[in-house]
């Protein structure tokens, strides 16, 4: 694993950076206390081929794959993606909200994206996720929670639990005992 990862003005150093337009200001910056891990996949259950990056640009094209054509127009975005072999790539600093969590409520507290930070995994709920991701996964949490210490062990969840009848990523296969003891 590489050494020890930095974050500067809400960037991570030395990842490849691919900047979404979805993202707006946090209506505060000393808020940033929940990350919220996700799993993605276009088209669904296939990794690999760059739609992810369309995805969160607004650059989908709806031509590519029928699925497309459900979701090309969406406008939403994640902090960061990690790959099936670990590689990173962040979208939007974590100084801003990036539109990753949608309805959501995390201990009565509403808009989530306001006060979270959003890690997509790629993968779907039919596949177990690689030790790379969860190795990247752990490095740069632990940088994330030195960053923004109000991110504790208690406060990083799923999707699933801050959108339970809408959402069931990061789904079964999500080893949270592993990920959670090596923070």
């Amino acid at each position: 694993m590489k050494s020890k990862q930095t974050i500067y003005n809400g960037w991570l150093e030395n990842e490849r950076k691919v900047i979404s337009p979805h993202f707006d200001q946090r209506p505060d910056l000393k808020d940033i206390s929940l990350l919220v891990i996700h799993y993605i996949s276009l088209p669904p259950s296939q990794f690999g081929g760059g739609y992810i990056d369309d995805f969160f640009q607004g650059k989908l094209d709806p031509n590519q794959h029928p699925y497309f054509q459900e979701i090309y127009q969406m406008r939403v975005s994640s902090h960061c993606f990690i790959d099936r072999v670990g590689k990173v790539t962040q979208y939007v600093s974590f100084n801003d909200r990036a539109w990753h969590a949608g309805v959501s409520s995390f201990q009565g507290r509403e808009k989530c994206n306001d006060f979270a930070i959003g890690i997509e995994l790629e993968g779907d709920n039919d596949h177990p996720f690689t030790d790379l991701q969860y190795q990247k996964l752990i490095q740069v949490t632990k940088q994330i929670m030195n960053t923004y210490p109000l991110i504790t062990r208690e406060r990083i969840v799923g999707h699933c639990d801050i959108s339970p009848n809408r959402k069931i990523d990061p789904g079964q296969y999500f080893d949270w005992d592993r990920f959670l003891n090596h923070l």
